[in-house]
C-alpha cells in the first residue's frame, strides 16, 4: 500500500429523540427558533448558534459506532448539514461558563443554522444543564486522533454494490475515488448515511481507492475484496 500527502439519513437522533426539537422538559423555552446567518461551514471559521442537549450514544445519521467512553459529541443543524460532508469533524465549542471539544456523529433536523445539539456530558461542560439552551460559538478544529485512517465496508456491500466509510480522520473528507488499475480513478458519490458509493461496485480483488480532505491533502490505499462489516486500517493520516 503507498500513500500520499447522520431513516435515510441513518437514525435521527439528532432531533428526534433531543428534547430541544420538541420542547420537552428540561430543554428551555421551546417553541420557534431563530435561523442563523447561513454561512457556509468551513474550517477555522467561528460560527454562533444556540446549544441544546439529547441523549446521544455516539451513533446517529453519521452511523459510527456507539462511542460510550467519548460522550463529547453533538448533532449538527440541517443548514450546515451539507448531506454529511462534516461527520466525524471536530469543533471548539464556548458557552457561558466553559468550552468543550466535541466530535459531529448526527444530524439534528430542527436546529437553526449555526445550532449544535451536544450530548449532555458535553452540554454541562458549557453551561449548568438545567438551563437546556444556551448561547454558544464554536468552530471547527483538527481531531485528536490516534493511528491512521481506516475503511469500512457497509453492510450489504459487494463487488456489484459497493459502499466504504472512512473513519478515524483528523479533517473531515471531501471525496472518495477508487482505481482497478492504479492509474485511472473513477469518483464515488458521498451519501447522506456517510458513506461513498458506487452503484457499480469494486468487482473482484482488491481496490485502489483515494480520498481526499476538505483542505486538499490526499490519502492513497489498497483495499481487500470487498467483504461487508470489514474494517481495514489505512497506511497514513490527515496533517
Amino acid at each position: 500500500m503507498t500513500v500520499r500527502v447522520s431513516t435515510a439519513l441513518g437514525t435521527l437522533l439528532g432531533c428526534g429523540l433531543a428534547l430541544a426539537c420538541d420542547g420537552g422538559a428540561g430543554e428551555g423555552s421551546g417553541g420557534s427558533r431563530p435561523s442563523g446567518g447561513g454561512t457556509a461551514l468551513t474550517v477555522g471559521a467561528e460560527r454562533q448558534g444556540e446549544a441544546t442537549y439529547y441523549a446521544a450514544t455516539g451513533e446517529g445519521a453519521c452511523m459510527f459506532d456507539a462511542s460510550p467512553s467519548d460522550l463529547n459529541v453533538a448533532a449538527l443543524n440541517s443548514p450546515d448539514w451539507a448531506g454529511s460532508a462534516w461527520c466525524g469533524a471536530c469543533a471548539d465549542v464556548t458557552g457561558p461558563s466553559g468550552s468543550v471539544r466535541i466530535r459531529i456523529v448526527d444530524l439534528c433536523p430542527e436546529c437553526a443554522s449555526g445550532d449544535l445539539d451536544l450530548s449532555p456530558e458535553a452540554f454541562q461542560q458549557l453551561a449548568a444543564i438545567e438551563l437546556g439552551r444556551v448561547p454558544i460559538t464554536w468552530r471547527l478544529v483538527t481531531c485528536d486522533v490516534a493511528g491512521p485512517v481506516s475503511y469500512r465496508y457497509k453492510d450489504g456491500a459487494n463487488q456489484w454494490w459497493t459502499a466504504v466509510q472512512v473513519l478515524n480522520h483528523r479533517v473531515p473528507v471531501q471525496s472518495m475515488e477508487y482505481s482497478k488499475d492504479g492509474a485511472s480513478y473513477s469518483p464515488m458519490v458521498r451519501q447522506d448515511y456517510n458513506y461513498f458509493l458506487t452503484e457499480s461496485g469494486f468487482g473482484e480483488g482488491t481496490t485502489r481507492v483515494r480520498i481526499t480532505s476538505v483542505d486538499g491533502q490526499v490519502l492513497e490505499d489498497e483495499l481487500p475484496p470487498v467483504q461487508e462489516y470489514l474494517v481495514v486500517e489505512g497506511t497514513a493520516q490527515f496533517q
